[in-house]
């Protein structure tokens, strides 16, 4: 465990999306009260590290790992053990991701199984955790297909995120390729995934569902659609698993006739606000939710560097860090409580390639 006094600086992971001596993680400690990132510790040995994910405890990470992203030769996810506070990552081992263009991971709530999604191959792996946080290999991989009568574009499927749902008995694959989020039943002591009947639903045609998150209460899920430059609202049917659209808005503002593409999203943890950015028009987007998980568009925030890639709340959910992977920059809003409005915390710090931010409380 990472026992630590709770004044302790949050410690914050970002990936370097880099190949080789330049693919790492950098490790920063945040400053909550001035929101300022200082940077401790750098881990190398990893190539085009594009996404984390982070135990529940604090104790593991895991990070995917790719000598050649999107290559013909499958991608790995690689297991560290975090030795205390100083950002320190011991390397545990590496295990195949069984796909190509590796780009998400998520853990379960029991830490016993780690979920990869791969982009180019546009198949889902699930990998067992050892008791000393390393990994076995894939127990459970499916490749999605099209499907007769389905609508899908050059390319196939491209599996972008796999995520737990809130009660850890489901995992959700938005699929940019097919337009669907494909549903799984999971047993998280075994990692064994098996396709849910009905196994999928459907997006809006042509969104291009990227990624997936929940509404804290457990009762909605949000997917940001990269094509689409929109968000799509779920209701979940948390004992079935099944997911009915509600509602789906732009992030993006009206008229805009540019070219940009959607990555991430997250929600505070009193669910009353939601952010998604937006690739090309270079902005977070803001919407309220009331207590039906309606969103309600509350403005558009420039995001002070070039393709905002990945999104994280800091610990209490007042501030918002986001990485800018072209950019080369991390920026750092302040929410305001009341409006859920963004204000820059100083200027952008300068990182190579950020790709995805984990934060550890």
């Amino acid at each position: 465990m990472n026992d630590h006094p709770p004044t302790a600086k949050p410690l914050v992971f970002i990936t370097a999306f880099a190949a080789a001596a330049e693919g790492a993680i950098q490790a920063y400690h945040l400053d909550l009260q001035t929101g300022h990132l200082e940077a401790t510790r750098r881990t190398g040995g990893l190539e085009h590290p594009f996404f984390l994910t982070l135990s529940r405890t604090g104790r593991f990470l895991y990070s995917t790992h790719a000598r050649t992203f999107g290559g013909a030769e499958p991608e790995e996810v690689a297991a560290f053990e975090v030795i205390g506070r100083t950002g320190e990552l011991r390397f545990l081992n590496r295990q195949s991701a069984f796909g190509t263009a590796a780009c998400y991971l998520d853990i379960d709530a029991t830490g016993k199984t780690v979920l990869v999604a791969n982009y180019a191959s546009g198949s889902v792996a699930a990998l067992p955790v050892r008791e000393d946080g390393s990994l076995g290999p894939a127990v459970s991989f499916f490749q999605h297909a099209a499907t007769a009568g389905a609508p899908t574009r050059p390319g196939g499927p491209h599996a972008h995120c796999l995520v737990v749902s809130p009660d850890n008995r489901f995992a959700y694959a938005a699929d940019l390729g097919l337009d669907q989020v494909r549903i799984y039943r999971l047993n998280a002591a075994r990692a064994e995934l098996a396709a849910h009947q009905p196994p999928w639903v459907c997006t809006p045609p042509g969104s291009g569902p990227r990624h997936l998150t929940f509404h804290p209460n457990g009762r909605q899920a949000y997917v940001i659609n990269e094509l689409g430059n929109s968000i799509t609202r779920f209701d979940l049917d948390a004992e079935s698993g099944l997911l009915h659209e509600r509602q789906t808005i732009s992030t993006v503002p009206a008229g805009f006739a540019g070219k940009s593409y959607c990555a991430d999203l997250k929600i505070t943890p009193d669910g009353r606000f939601l952010y998604g950015t937006n690739r090309g028009h270079d902005s977070v987007a803001m919407f309220r939710l009331d207590d039906t998980g309606h969103m309600t568009l509350i403005g558009i925030e420039p995001s002070l560097g070039r393709g905002p890639q990945n999104l994280a709340l800091a610990p209490g959910g007042e501030l918002l860090l986001c990485a800018n992977l072209p950019g080369n920059s991390l920026t750092v809003f302040r929410i305001d409580p009341q409006t859920g409005r963004l204000t820059p915390v100083g200027a952008p710090t300068a990182m190579p390639s950020p790709s995805c931010i984990m934060v550890l409380a």
